[in-house]
Order: structure tokens, then sequence, then C-alpha cells
């Protein structure tokens, strides 16, 4: 089967496009390296440096004609999406939008779009928050994700593709970038090793999903390859744990003798984030196979090897 990745040079796509290769189907990529990294690209794929909101999109699908469409290619920065809510929109709608026209129009079968469990629910009212919950987003990047759900419902409708909205809980894992937003745990693993002070915000006491880059994959890969799956699933392990709690296992990892230090909280952060998977544990028969404790010491191994 041919599919596209858009995002596919990123943190999460970069794995995604792996495990497509390793199965045997034939990938293309869509990645402006933006924020993707070019040493991320499997030599196996088919790349095409190109932003989502081109013009140039339509040319790829015109060329490949893809099955399936892995939608990952998203500006993902909490942070700079309240900064600059303008160019989030353009990113994460009118980019979801061309993608979604181009599918439509040159005969792809499925769409399947990254969306955010965290940053949909907003404060929840239930703890692990289900896909019914209802979606009160604290953040423009939450409510452009929300849009794009709402767009893919749209050309479910009229155009008859089968789409399914994966809503992740805290991805990380070997690869992610530890600049900016990007992740809280690849800014301490990085902070840790290099014997830096990692500052915690605000008590440390929110607490988070934290899932394993591969898992996630997993996910992808069990809708994909099912022909009853539509709708929206929940990509998380319903564990709460909190940033100190993070903090003190990575400390352990990496055997950094930084010591726990608080900084002033940050605005509107939600105390608490964690999602129900239960639908698609028991439709997709999925599991979040790694653990916590093991899935942080590969990616502490991981940025160790890369910072040499």
């Amino acid at each position: 089967m041919k599919v596209l990745v858009t995002g596919g040079a990123g943190f999460i796509g970069s794995h995604v496009v792996d495990r497509l290769v390793q199965e045997g189907h034939a990938v293309v990529i869509i990645d402006n390296l933006s924020t993707g990294k070019r040493r991320n690209i499997n030599r196996a794929a088919r790349f095409y440096k190109s932003d989502i909101q081109s013009w140039r999109v339509e040319r790829v699908f015109r060329n490949e004609r893809p099955n399936i469409v892995m939608h990952l290619a998203a500006q993902m920065d909490v942070r700079k999406s309240v900064e600059d809510p303008m160019f989030d929109a353009q990113v994460n709608i009118l980019g979801t939008l061309n993608i979604m026209q181009q599918a439509v129009k040159h005969g792809a079968r499925k769409v399947v779009f990254s969306s955010s469990g965290g940053a949909i629910y907003g404060d929840q009212d239930l703890y692990p928050a289900p896909e019914t919950h209802p979606t009160k987003p604290l953040s423009p990047y939450g409510l452009s994700k929300l849009c794009g759900e709402q767009y893919l419902s749209y050309f479910q409708r009229v155009g008859g593709l089968q789409v399914v909205n994966l809503r992740y809980a805290n991805v990380y894992g070997p690869r992610q970038d530890p600049e900016g937003e990007a992740g809280v745990v690849a800014i301490f693993i990085q902070k840790l090793l290099n014997n830096e002070q990692a500052v915690i915000n605000g008590n440390g006491r929110q607490t988070r999903d934290f899932i394993f880059v591969e898992d996630v994959v997993e996910a992808n890969l069990a809708v994909m390859g099912s022909q009853d799956s539509e709708g929206t699933y929940n990509v998380g392990t319903g564990m709460e744990t909190s940033v100190n709690d993070l903090f003190r296992i990575l400390v352990q990892h990496t055997g950094s003798t930084c010591k726990e230090v608080h900084g002033p909280a940050k605005k509107g952060e939600q105390a608490r984030s964690v999602i129900d998977s239960g639908k698609l544990r028991h439709e997709m028969a999925w599991e979040p196979r790694m653990s916590l404790t093991d899935g942080l010491k590969r990616t502490v191994e991981y940025f160790r090897e890369r910072m040499g």
C-alpha cells in the first residue's frame, strides 16, 4: 500500500515512517523541515520538501496517488499558538484543509489525523477523559486541532473518505526535540545530561499522561490497517505522573546531581491531564507496552548517544 506521511521528518512522524517501511509499504513524506530533521528521514521513503499549505502539495498527490494519508505535520507549540494564533491557524487549519482537499481529489481511501488529547479536552471534568468528554480547549493550538477534526468529519460526509482522529496524550521518546515547547521529557533530559539546572514550573504537582512514541506508532498502524476504524480514539496510558515524579526518575536515569528547583507556574497550565484509551484497546486490541521507567531509560540512552 502507498502511504503519504505529512511531517515524516519530525519526532513522531519519522517513527511512523520507519514502521511503515518495516511493514513493506511504499512511503512518501511531505515535510518542510522547519522542525523536522533531515537525519530522521528514512532512505527507503520518497521525500518531498514542501509546506502543507503550499500549492505544491497537489503535485505530490497527483504524482504519488497515495491510498492512505497519515497527517502528522503541525504547528505543535502551545506557547507559540498563544503568541501567534494566526500562524497556528494557517498551519493547523489551512494546512490540514489543503491536505484533505487533495486526499479527496486524488482518490485516497483513508486519512489518519494526529490530534491532541491534552489540548482538546482542556480542564477535565472526568479523569481519565474518554472521547465523549466535552471539548474545551484552553489554547489556539487546541482549538486548531479540534477544528481539524471537524474538517475531517466534513470530508468524510461529502467526500466518502474514511477518517480517524487520534488524540495523543503527552508523547515522549527518541528524536524528540528538546528546544522550545517540544516536551518536558526532552527538555529535562538534555539539561540533566549537560549538568545544567532543570527548572520545574510551579509546584510540579501538575500531572500528565506520558506515552512512549513506539506505542503511538502502533496505534497509528492499528487504525490504518483496520477496515472498521473510523471516528476518534484517545492514545494514552490512562495513568497520571506528576512533573516532580518525572524529574526524580530522570535524575536517577541520567545520574545527575541536579537538585529539584521550582520556578514560576506557567500561566493557564492545566493542573491534571490524563486520557482514557479504552475504546482503542477494545476495538483495535491495542495496548501501551512500554512502562514509563523503561521508556524514559531508552530515551535517556538515545540522548546520551546523540550528545556524544
